[in-house]
């Protein structure tokens, strides 16, 4: 009889680490039902590089993916005026704002400091962001902010993008990205599902 005892008393105790181990799983998955998530971002339709004429922006149909699966509210960051729906024209205009480091002027706004965690999302233009995604940063503080971001390119993935954003957003932590190929999000929809689900399983989120 006391070799049963013995024996129900070391499966209790072997038990108790996978217990706890679930119960912080249990909380974290709980802290994280609590925090209020934006995701805010940049995407141009119009001609694209590799995907032609499109009527949604690359980075738009993944932010839509992304605010799904957490819930988030969304934030469109667009500039008053408009990049030229042409391909050429539009590299013309965004690379001479990159040259002079412009801060176009965006349509709205919406207050960052009341979320926790805020996901921004755009192409990778020449190893930055468009000149829109800062003026949106510069409009707000972040301090404390967990700040994640994603991209989509042809063949660049985030490159310097993420040191860059740390840099802007002063006193956030920024984890991290993901990048996916425009052609990926307009014709392979499923595929890059399946990258942000992946992606976000690793955060936590």
């Amino acid at each position: 009889m006391k070799h049963i005892y013995s024996f129900i008393a070391i499966l209790l105790v072997g038990l108790l680490p996978i217990t706890s181990c679930a119960q912080t799983n249990q909380r974290k998955e709980q802290n994280m039902k609590e925090k209020k998530i934006l995701v805010a971002f940049f995407s141009r339709a119009g001609e694209n590089y590799a995907v032609g004429h499109i009527e949604k922006g690359n980075t738009h149909i993944i932010a839509e993916m992304i605010a799904a699966e957490t819930d988030g509210d969304l934030f469109h960051i667009e500039p008053v005026t408009p990049y030229p729906d042409d391909y050429t024209e539009c590299t013309e205009v965004a690379k001479q704002e990159l040259n002079v480091k412009a801060r176009p002027a965006i349509k709205g706004d919406i207050k960052v400091e009341d979320y926790d965690i805020i996901f921004i999302g755009y192409p990778n233009w020449w190893g930055d962001m468009p000149m829109p995604v800062y003026t949106f940063i510069e409009k707000h503080s972040w301090q404390g902010k967990t700040v994640i971001p994603f991209c989509t390119h042809e063949g660049s993935g985030l490159s310097g993008t993420e040191n860059k954003l740390k840099a802007a957003c002063k006193g956030a932590t920024v984890l991290k990205g993901l990048a996916v190929r425009g052609a990926t999000a307009q014709n392979a929809q499923a595929q890059a599902k399946e990258s942000v689900n992946n992606w976000l399983g690793k955060l936590k989120y």
